[in-house]
């Protein structure tokens, strides 16, 4: 069966590799750290489009390898993202994030290679778990409580999809996780079971409040996984679902409102992310074979953008230990290749010609286009602009370009700058070269054989579309510096729908300690003090009755005095009473009940 195992899903390569890594000391811990993602992306590539492998397990056949072009897309973008993120982390000289990463990547391929619910919610919740770890490892009070946030949220959409996933199995008999045709209650639960790990609103507040206090290698890790393996999981299960278009919509404005308000540079990037998976939501809501392909391919570059942005911020933050805009700034004297790095990673989030960000955010634009959903396509044209505003411009502006502050800080570490110029890279080249992408999505041959035009028509050959974007950008930049004296940022926090669960949680709370005290009160005043002793009374008053008559007719027997009848009852009723009563007794009284009940 091990065999079976190691010779399917990619993801016990990486368990393998967190259950060595261990015993492994200096730079061979680190190096074979960077080994693992490295061979996985190359079995990856070897797995042919229909292999199935499954394992019995009690009466059902788990699916614990589906190979499709959908899963083989979020595949190589997992295991590209893990293999720059270990060379990032490469500093590291405890075991601890390493092992925590190599369990979370591997339960994130788990989940995109399994073809049942029940490997799948394996999988799901191993991801839960060693994620919280890349929080905790900081050590600080602040990670500490949210990493307990972070995973009784996760608990909470854990349960709701387990009980999905239960109803679904007890309805239809199956474990096959595919397309849900069927919009009923099992359905809805696993729904909403994705969309907790999607951020999606308003269960959106554990991703900003927990990502920022990661540690510095786990930021730019959990900027990739929990969120686009729910995407992932919303395109296989849940493509055409209407409800999404409105969701994903609500996401994208939402993300931009509040990275626009932000002070911290690592929470800027946290709502940003909230802001770019509503893209991918919206996509898969919209359900054509273009929108799938746009929603996988905006989460294949959203990974490498998001992490380069992420690794930017976590380079300033190892060098000069400060993470708000309000107390940082003029880094580009002594960071020039961690500015420019970062700078191709906001311009590829901002979508502009040529760079990753825009091969993959015009093919969904132009699928809510298509389809004339007139509200969808305008919001996602506003979201495209905006978040050049916070991603694009804010972020680089304030971290390295604000008011000099005095801070001189050392460039990043050389393993650092090799990561990000890795990303970096893959920015440039999907955006020179987006037929590399396009050829790996999942629709892409329906998508060629029905429509009048390829992929590369959308993309660069299509000027109208360069032109707009452009114009858009630009105006966005104008408007940023026009408006910078409202833009700069205050030492204050956000509080988004963290007013509903303090407001809310509070009021629960007072709630439930009305009614649950209520009833401890009618529980104490009516069970305790009046049923409890009477229903005492009740059982020690029937064997004395019983005991009675049979003592009745041996006193008629005995001719016994009153005074010896008198002295026998007290001496009855006391025993019976302090449960000191012969056993010999005892029986016979209780075989007599249980015959008068039998007879009766």
């Amino acid at each position: 069966m091990i065999e079976i195992l190691f010779k399917s899903n990619p993801a016990f390569l990486f368990f393998a590799g967190a259950i060595i890594l261990p015993f492994l000391k200096g730079h061979l811990r680190n190096i074979v750290a960077i080994i693992i993602p490295a061979i996985s992306f190359f079995i990856i590539h070897n797995l042919v489009p229909g292999t199935l492998e499954t394992l019995p397990f009690l009466h059902y056949d788990l699916s614990i390898l589906r190979v499709d072009k959908l899963s083989k897309a979020f595949g190589y973008i997992f295991t590209l993202s893990s293999f720059a993120a270990m060379v990032y982390g490469y500093y590291q000289k405890k075991s601890l994030e390493f092992v925590s990463t190599l369990v979370y990547v591997g339960s994130a391929l788990g989940v995109v290679f399994s073809g049942d619910l029940f490997s799948l919610y394996m999988f799901w919740e191993l991801m839960a778990v060693f994620s919280t770890f890349l929080i905790l490892a900081n050590k600080t009070s602040k990670s500490m409580a949210a990493a307990k946030r972070y995973i009784l949220v996760h608990i909470a959409g854990g349960l709701i999809l387990l009980a999905g996933i239960i109803l679904h199995i007890n309805g239809t008999g199956s474990i096959e996780f595919t397309h849900f045709a069927t919009q009923n209650l099992s359905t809805w639960f696993i729904l909403i079971g994705f969309l907790v790990n999607a951020a999606a609103i308003p269960f959106s507040s554990w991703l900003p409040d927990a990502y920022p206090e990661a540690t510095i290698l786990g930021g730019v890790v959990l900027s990739a996984y929990t969120s686009k393996t729910a995407v992932y999981t919303l395109a296989r299960g849940f493509a055409g679902w209407d409800i999404l278009i409105m969701i994903g919509c609500g996401m994208a404005i939402y993300g931009i409102i509040y990275a626009l308000l932000e002070n911290d540079m690592r929470r800027i990037l946290a709502y940003s992310i909230v802001n770019q998976v509503g893209f991918m939501v919206c996509a898969v809501g919209i359900g054509t074979p273009l929108a799938i392909s746009g929603a996988v391919a905006h989460a294949f570059c959203h990974i490498i953008y998001k992490a380069l942005l992420w690794m930017s911020a976590g380079s300033v933050l190892y060098r000069v230990g400060k993470s708000k805009c309000t107390e940082i700034g003029g880094l580009y004297r002594t960071m020039p290749l961690t500015l420019l790095f970062g700078l191709i990673g906001a311009l590829a989030i901002s979508s502009v010609p040529l760079t990753s960000g825009f091969t993959s955010k015009t093919i969904i634009i132009l699928a809510a286009e298509y389809q004339h959903l007139v509200i969808p396509w305008l919001i996602l044209e506003i979201a495209s602009a905006g978040v050049f505003l916070h991603a694009g411009i804010k972020f680089p502006y304030f971290v390295f370009f604000n008011v000099d502050r005095g801070l001189r800080p050392k460039e990043a570490p050389p393993c650092m700058l090799i990561a990000m110029g890795f990303l970096a890279f893959l920015c440039i080249f999907l955006g020179c070269f987006p037929e590399t992408l396009y050829n790996i999505l999942p629709d892409a041959e329906l998508v060629k054989s029905k429509m009048a035009y390829t992929f590369s028509d959308i993309y660069i050959h299509h000027f109208p579309k360069v032109v707009t974007q452009m114009q858009m950008l630009m105006f966005s930049g104008l408007v940023f510096f026009l408006f910078l004296p409202m833009l700069k940022r205050t030492d204050t926090i956000s509080i988004d729908f963290d007013w509903g669960y303090r407001k809310g949680t509070t009021y629960f709370y007072k709630l439930m300690d009305v009614v649950l005290n209520s009833l401890n009160k009618v529980a104490d005043s009516v069970v305790i003090r009046k049923f409890v002793p009477a229903f005492y009374n009740l059982i020690i008053a029937i064997p004395v009755f019983v005991l009675l008559l049979l003592a009745r007719v041996t006193w008629v027997i005995r001719q016994a005095s009153p005074d010896t009848i008198q002295k026998e009852r007290l001496l009855i009723h006391s025993q019976l009473k302090a449960a000191t009563f012969p056993i010999g007794m005892s029986a016979i009284l209780t075989l007599i009940l249980f015959a008068v009940l039998f007879i009766l």
